[in-house]
């Protein structure tokens, strides 16, 4: 449902190459990239940085984009704990082995980091200023504007509430869950069936495992297998804790505040609660919920969508800031090569879709496999031992360096897996 709004001729004054809508680690990424090969980049973000955000787990697979953007360095200098594995603990508190990332690969990008998100999302956005691309914080985008069905500026809400308007050839909706465009475009659907919530916060003083499998990301799943908790070691002695389960379960079939409620999962999760006896919750407990969604497109004649502001997942395999870097990276590639080739339609602004779709849908095959109740790691991989690979690149986020769809044909015989995504055409 596009919606034609003629610019008038003073708006033209205003004029970019490309407005990122957001600066989070998609619209940094795209916006420093495309920035880093001369074109005129606006970036508009609502917030003032540094800002709370979760997500802090990062997959192995960021390296290589945060290598491109230039920020390895600063990333091995930071206090961010390293994280070399996974681990998952099952309702009767029985440990799994780790999942070490390193046994695929012994490259140093088998490993990666626990991030503080307001410190690592202001790292990458002074890199797409330094790079640059005009940062404006305090913005808020109200609406994109279309022309002929194509997207040719956007209207914005500035730090002095007064509203301007500025025009370039490629917008790009990096906005988040508030997700922007999509919902303009009524292209936004939720996944029926990946219909969680989450209530989270940070702790301080949470015991920790001691040498490589310090910085590990920890999965307990609780004893009545209907929720399962995150822990996520964070800078300073911080842990990130949460818990997730579906919607209905964790907050709509309650009466209790969500504080009561995460304590109450907590008392039946008793293999995390001995890491918790000694710490101190640090900040009121938050929620967020429906965040299992995608856009039924990825991008139309002068715009292309991003990170969140085209579809998120699941929390459980921390695949959000990879697949928001990798899609910022991607979406660089296709706006510089549209550039060179005067080509700004749909198909030249998405055509990174296929591939990335293919790489986003192995993840969300993995989800749904770890939410059948059915099914189990463990005697999947007694059955199927050489499936353990493609499990471990999955978890890497090696999906789209290696081809690991042949593992979801033995899955399939343990549990219901989803069909594959699909794109409508621009």
């Amino acid at each position: 449902m596009e919606v034609t709004h003629q610019l008038t001729s003073t708006d033209r004054s205003s004029n970019y190459d490309v407005i990122v809508i957001g600066g989070g680690p998609a619209g940094s990424t795209a916006a420093a990239l495309v920035a880093e090969s001369r074109h005129k980049v606006l970036v508009l973000e609502r917030e003032h940085f540094p800002r709370f955000k979760i997500g802090e787990s990062l997959m192995p697979g960021t390296y290589w984009t945060l290598k491109r953007l230039g920020v390895l360095d600063k990333m091995k200098q930071s206090g961010f704990p390293k994280k070399y594995s996974v681990q998952f603990y099952s309702r009767s508190g029985r440990p799994s082995a780790p999942f070490y990332f390193y046994e695929n690969n012994p490259h140093e990008s088998s490993k990666t980091w626990q991030v503080l998100r307001s410190e690592f999302d202001q790292m990458l956005l002074e890199n797409a200023r330094e790079k640059g691309a005009d940062v404006r914080h305090g913005v808020s985008v109200l609406d994109v504007l279309f022309e002929d069905g194509k997207a040719v500026g956007v209207r914005a809400r500035m730090p002095d509430k007064s509203v301007q308007e500025f025009v370039a050839k490629v917008i790009v909706d990096a906005s988040g869950q508030s997700a922007l465009l999509s919902r303009k475009l009524q292209m936004n659907h939720t996944e029926p069936k990946l219909k969680k919530a989450s209530i989270y916060t940070h702790f301080e003083g949470g015991l920790r495992d001691e040498g490589v499998d310090e910085g590990a990301t920890i999965i307990y799943h609780t004893q009545n297998q209907e929720s399962w908790f995150w822990y996520i070691p964070l800078p300073r002695d911080t842990v990130s804790v949460g818990v997730v389960g579906s919607l209905d379960y964790l907050l709509q079939n309650r009466n209790e505040p969500p504080q009561k409620i995460f304590e109450d999962e907590l008392e039946i999760c008793p293999a995390l609660r001995p890491r918790l006896a000694n710490a101190e919750q640090l900040f009121p407990v938050k929620t967020t919920k429906d965040f299992s969604y995608r856009a039924s497109q990825l991008a139309g004649d002068g715009w292309v969508l991003v990170g969140d502001a085209f579809g998120f997942v699941d929390p459980i395999y921390s695949s959000g800031v990879f697949l928001a870097l990798k899609s910022g990276e991607l979406a660089a590639d296709s706006i510089n090569e549209a550039f060179e080739r005067d080509d700004f339609s749909g198909a030249q602004l998405g055509k990174f879709g296929r591939d990335f779709l293919q790489g986003m849908g192995a993840i969300r095959k993995l989800v749904y496999a770890f939410y059948s109740k059915e099914f189990s790691f463990g005697k999947f991989l007694k059955k199927f031992p050489e499936c353990r690979n493609d499990i471990v690149n999955i978890l890497i986020g090696n999906v789209f360096r290696q081809d690991v769809n042949g593992l979801f044909e033995s899955m399939s015989e343990m549990c219901d897996l989803p069909e594959d995504y699909k794109l409508e055409l621009n």
